[in-house]
């Protein structure tokens, strides 16, 4: 193409631009829309390419042809077909079947017949008596007093069986206002708020303020609910030593060092008071010391010591003569010593009033019914105002622990208590010695301790014994292996004389010697 030519070609470009721009000058707003661009271009010239390229898929998607989202060939049944399916069809269960183990324990487990107590009645195969109830969290049998009787029937009468419906809605009544008040000043914490179940108050706590990406260092022998609240929160997880304080400082300087040029996120302690599947108390002086060294905040769950530990049952803080203030989250049980249901937790109005809207099990369950209210309220107030309740159990905790005590009974003594003094529920497990000397693995151990509970059983005192753990789906190889001993279980109760309490605590310990001497044997 020769040089004339070439400007033939750029007159007939410019002609044609020039014909476009003066058409589209005639469009409204046209001088608006070029006015842009041109600005547009001038400063980002980028964007203005984006935009090119959003207005050229826009233009593509409206123009594309409809499609549809059947498939092309689909099969038509007939009715007989479609009926044969049906019937051939079977549902998958909502829940596994009894192995064979789980069926032949239920064939053994026991009955209580009427009303528990100190003092139950069973029924078994083999018929029906009165046995001596060393197996109920009720150390103080609140729930035959005819005082606290009396003012739940009257509740009942009242309010109803319950409000059916949620707190915040029309679930919330004056007496649920009323054992909040309580439980907070009982405590020493600004305010408090009700759950209507125990299990799912630390598991819904939890996830309420610790989110995907926040930090939550854990023990490593915290119970099943707790371990279910840290699964739902989605956070970062880190672990440490069961009650070692020396792992837990470690930890937390790691998890210091590791955020130092990090976003700051929320970063908590989760621990118990009593842990229920060891039995041993938190050092609660020395967890305050570290919140406040490396800047955590602190989840207490006093699930089994709220009630129990302390001169008038204020849980653990009391125990060891710490600030409640000092705990941003104290979660505790409203069953077991209190004879009631649901749980709580206290702790700051902001940390209160962000549960009531943001807590699943709060926000979407039915409100605690009244009747369990007033009788948590009422048994609280009768812990608090005879402390002697809790001298006498502290009483008979040393009667039944000195059952097992190696000076007093060298020969027959083959478990130790290894809970804390303080602790009701007395776990009882092998000397470490006996394990290794008879071979005994932890299936063995586990079999032996149900025997154990048996023998103890037919000589008319009631005990029970720990199970593991069940594993939670996605739990990381680390903390997923980390089982409690099995152990006996042995809750003491302060209604028993301290002669009943050392008769059935010679039981145990005989039951336990004659199992273990048949071991030995074999």
């Amino acid at each position: 193409m020769d040089f004339q030519n070439l400007q033939d070609v750029q007159h007939q470009v410019l002609h044609y631009a020039n014909v476009t721009t003066s058409q589209f000058q005639r469009l409204p707003g046209s001088a608006i829309a070029l006015r842009y661009i041109k600005s547009s271009y001038q400063n980002d010239p980028v964007r203005s390419a984006i935009e090119l390229v959003l207005v050229l898929f826009a233009v593509r998607y409206l123009l594309a042809p409809s499609y549809s989202t059947q498939k092309p060939n689909k099969i038509r049944l007939t009715e007989e077909e479609v009926d044969d399916l049906v019937e051939d069809w079977t549902p998958e269960p909502l829940a596994l079947g009894l192995s064979t183990i789980e069926e032949a324990e239920n064939e053994k487990r026991p009955v209580v017949v009427g009303p528990s107590g100190p003092k139950v009645k069973i029924a078994t195969a083999s018929g029906s008596r009165h046995v001596t109830n060393l197996a109920s969290w009720s150390f103080y049998n609140f729930g035959n007093n005819e005082i606290i009787k009396e003012k739940a029937i009257a509740s009942l009468r009242r309010y109803g069986v319950g409000p059916c419906g949620p707190p915040n809605f029309y679930g919330t009544q004056d007496v649920h206002m009323k054992t909040e008040a309580e439980i907070a000043a009982h405590i020493g914490a600004p305010a408090c708020i009700l759950y209507a179940q125990g299990f799912s108050t630390i598991s819904s706590v939890i996830p309420a303020f610790s989110k995907r990406g926040d930090i939550i260092v854990a023990d490593r022998a915290v119970n099943y609910p707790i371990r279910k609240g840290i699964q739902v929160s989605r956070s970062t997880v880190y672990w440490y030593d069961h009650n070692d304080m020396e792992d837990l400082k470690r930890v937390l300087e790691t998890v210091v060092r590791s955020q130092a040029k990090k976003p700051l996120t929320r970063r908590f302690i989760v621990t118990e008071g009593l842990f229920e599947n060891v039995g041993d108390m938190v050092n609660l002086p020395k967890l305050v010391e570290f919140k406040h060294q490396y800047k955590f905040r602190i989840i207490l769950d006093e699930t089994w010591s709220y009630g129990v530990l302390g001169t008038h049952g204020r849980g653990v803080t009391e125990q060891q003569n710490v600030d409640p203030n000092h705990i941003d989250m104290i979660i505790g049980s409203l069953a077991g010593p209190l004879c009631a249901g649901g749980g709580f937790c206290a702790g700051s109005l902001e940390v209160v009033e962000h549960q009531r809207i943001s807590s699943s099990a709060y926000t979407f369950s039915a409100a605690l019914p009244a009747m369990l209210a007033t009788t948590a309220s009422e048994a609280l107030a009768m812990r608090e105002q005879t402390p002697e309740l809790g001298v006498r159990l502290r009483e008979n905790i040393d009667a039944l622990r000195d059952q097992f005590n190696p000076e007093r009974y060298p020969k027959s003594v083959w478990l130790f208590p290894q809970s804390a003094p303080e602790n009701p529920v007395v776990m009882l497990v092998l000397k470490p010695e006996v394990v290794e000397s008879l071979g005994i693995g932890r299936d063995e151990e586990d079999r032996l301790m149900a025997e154990m509970v048996e023998e103890c059983l037919k000589k008319d005192v009631l005990i029970t014994r720990l199970k593991p753990i069940p594993q939670i789906l996605g739990s990381t190889a680390r903390d997923a292996s980390w089982q409690p001993r099995p152990a006996l279980k042995v809750c003491v109760s302060a209604v028993l004389s301290k002669k009943e309490i050392e008769a059935a605590g010679t039981v145990v310990r005989r039951a336990t010697y004659g199992v273990m001497e048949r071991r030995k044997r074999r």
